[in-house]
C-alpha cells in the first residue's frame, strides 16, 4: 500500500507541475486572468495533496485499512476538486456543462477535508 501511495503522490505532483506550466505558458493566451487564477487553484491544491500523500507514506503506525481509506479519499478528492476546477476554468474550450461539474468541486473539497480529519484523529489517538 505504501508503494502505491508514494507512486500516486509522485504522479499527482508531476501532473501538477505539468498542468501548472501548461496554464502559465499556453493557457494564458486563451484564458482571462480570473480563469487562470481559478486554474492555478486547482494546481495548487493538487500539489498540496501530492505532498500529503508522500507524507502519509512515511507514517508507520497507521493501520493499513486507515491508510487505504485516507488514500482513496485524497485521490477521489483531487480528481473531483482539482479536475472540476480545471474544467470550470477552461469551460469556454471544453464540452463539459459547467452546471453539472459545479457540484464536483465542493464534493471533492469535502472528501479532502475528511481525509485530513481522519489523519488528524488517527494520529491524535496514538499513544505518545
Amino acid at each position: 500500500m505504501k508503494r502505491r501511495i508514494i507512486l500516486t503522490g509522485a504522479f499527482i505532483g508531476m501532473l501538477a507541475i505539468i498542468l501548472g506550466a501548461f496554464g502559465a505558458h499556453l493557457l494564458k493566451k486563451y484564458l482571462s486572468v480570473d480563469q487562470l487564477n481559478t486554474f492555478e487553484v486547482g494546481v495548487r491544491y493538487q500539489m498540496y495533496h501530492a505532498l500529503f500523500l508522500l507524507f502519509l507514506s512515511t507514517q508507520k503506525d497507521i493501520a493499513e485499512k486507515t491508510l487505504k481509506t485516507i488514500y482513496n479519499l485524497v485521490v477521489a478528492g483531487v480528481l473531483l476538486f482539482s479536475g472540476s476546477i480545471y474544467l470550470l476554468a477552461t469551460k469556454d474550450y471544453t464540452l463539459f456543462e459547467s452546471k453539472i461539474i459545479v457540484f464536483a468541486t465542493p464534493l471533492g473539497g469535502f472528501l479532502l477535508i475528511i481525509a485530513w480529519t481522519l489523519l488528524f484523529f488517527t494520529i491524535l489517538k496514538r499513544k505518545s
